[in-house]
């Protein structure tokens, strides 16, 4: 895919920046000309990934923290495009949910995507330059997990919200879209489901029989960040093997 896309001249930013699909993400923009600036909260991550790749700018800071944000992302700016990918995964069954992990994942996976898209977008709209936002979601915001009361939640507002983000950004040409992949094989997807019974139980359900290598969402969040995808907004792009179908 890689070959194929250039984003040249284009500046980026990505957040889950320091390990799995946003790292690769980060790599795959950068080495398709786009100057990248990779936010993680992990300085290790983002100290190891400039070194994998050193036109990339980093970014440490806690997405959760509403005020660090607005200064750090508003300084490194102005950018063209950018992924929201940073989230938690918080597994309690639905009677043992603690405040904490709520808060913690509403924080994360809506709050932080609703405050960075803010940001971002008022700066592609005082350039006056179009512009696209790939939100990184979920099967699980279509189709119940047990255990996923939490994630499966704020994974359905994640794609509300970016249906309301894309009628109200059109108008000034800023696409906004997700993605939403099945298990993906990242470092934490193999070990989550490392467990044969388990992971046979959801390959299952998925008519291709098998997870997502981490390349096929990268292809797709390049696709939509792209102009080969020019008239595609407010849409949510299933990487799941077929799981929904089933």
């Amino acid at each position: 895919m890689e070959a194929h896309l250039s984003f040249g001249g284009r500046r980026a930013l990505v957040t889950g920046a320091g390990k799995g699909i946003g790292r690769a993400v980060a790599v795959a923009l950068s080495r398709a000309g786009a100057r990248v600036t990779a936010l993680s909260r992990t300085a290790a991550d983002l100290e190891s990934l400039a070194r994998e790749c050193p036109g990339i700018e980093t970014l440490c800071v806690d997405l959760a923290d509403w005020e660090t944000v607005e200064a750090a992302v508003g300084a490194a700016g102005p950018f063209q495009l950018l992924v929201n990918n940073a989230a938690v995964a918080e597994l309690q069954p639905f009677l043992e949910v603690t405040r904490s992990a709520l808060q913690r994942s509403l924080d994360v996976n809506f709050g932080a995507v609703l405050h960075v898209s803010q940001i971002v977008a008022r700066q592609m709209i005082a350039q006056g330059v179009p512009g696209a936002i790939v939100n990184v979601s979920s099967q699980a915001s279509k189709r119940a997990l047990k255990d996923h009361a939490v994630y499966c939640s704020t994974k359905s507002a994640l794609d509300m919200l970016s249906k309301v983000m894309a009628m109200e950004l059109g108008p000034h040409k800023i696409r906004v879209n997700t993605v939403n992949p099945t298990v993906v094989m990242t470092d934490m997807g193999r070990i989550n489901w490392s467990d044969p019974q388990k992971s046979a139980a959801m390959i299952n359900r998925i008519p291709l029989g098998k997870f997502a290598e981490v390349d096929d969402v990268v292809n797709s969040i390049l696709f939509l960040l792209s102009d080969k995808s020019a008239m595609t907004t407010g849409s949510s792009l299933m990487i799941d093997g077929g799981f929904l179908v089933s």
